[in-house]
């Protein structure tokens, strides 16, 4: 898996449309640890993305903070589908 796509914002939210195999974790998952991402390597790509950039902004701190090193803002859902998906 070279690229994942994450969904930062909240379950209900996500539930009402999302990026195709994007998965979902919220900020609060995120300070948990997101044990999604168990076993993920630290430099795989990961684009957050949310409804405005700026939780998927708090989002890429947490993730620095954790390790990760290859973090993009994909801004929004429509954004990442036009842009970044491919």
């Amino acid at each position: 898996m070279n690229r994942i796509i994450i969904d930062v914002r909240e379950p209900e939210e996500y539930a009402t449309g999302h990026v195709k195999g994007a998965i979902n974790i919220p900020p609060a998952q995120l300070m948990q640890g997101a044990k999604q991402l168990d076993g993920i390597p630290k430099n795989t790509e990961l684009i957050l993305y949310c409804v405005s950039g700026s939780r998927s902004n708090v989002s890429i701190n947490i993730l620095k903070q954790m390790g990760y090193t290859n973090l993009t803002n994909g801004i929004n859902k429509n954004h990442v589908e036009a842009n970044l998906k491919n």
